[in-house]
């Protein structure tokens, strides 16, 4: 007798369990500050809260459009772009650290670079000379080119 009260019960059971869940609220809650929040509540102290109930009947889950997968990569793009602009700063940055390193030790004289004078003195040649206006030109350019590349340019 309880096996024939038990298999309706059963069935009763899964067959409530089988209903579709009712169909949840969302709820978009801007707040004092601008912020825009969603959730499945209200979020307290919301200046306004709008109530939708999205419509999955028809579509469900669907596949981005061809002007969202358009955007996608253009902003992908830029993101690379970017990073490529970043990474070149700061191989930029690295290399003016070491051409001003190399500047600096460069200043003492190379051999043969310093000739005596009649007063028993001695001045660097015009080779020293040179090579420091080319040391000092590179830097120039260098910091340009970084300026350039830090203004996106």
């Amino acid at each position: 007798m309880k096996i024939r009260l038990l298999l309706p019960l059963c069935m009763l059971v899964s067959g409530l369990l089988a209903q579709p869940a009712p169909a949840q609220f969302l709820y978009k809650s801007t707040m004092p500050d601008g912020k825009v929040i969603y959730g499945d509540q209200p979020t307290p102290g919301a200046v306004k809260v709008e109530k939708t109930k999205p419509d999955t009947s028809k579509k469900g889950i669907t596949a981005s459009t061809p002007r969202d997968a358009a955007t996608l990569k253009k902003m992908q793009a830029e993101n690379a772009a970017r990073a490529s602009s970043v990474d070149k700063t700061r191989t930029m940055e690295e290399m003016l650290r070491k051409m001003e390193a190399a500047r600096e030790a460069a200043k003492e004289p190379r051999e043969g670079e310093r000739i005596g004078t009649a007063s028993g003195g001695s001045r660097f040649t015009d080779a020293y000379w040179e090579r420091q206006k080319k040391l000092d030109e590179g830097i120039d350019t260098l910091k340009r080119d970084l300026e350039k590349a830090r203004a996106g340019k």
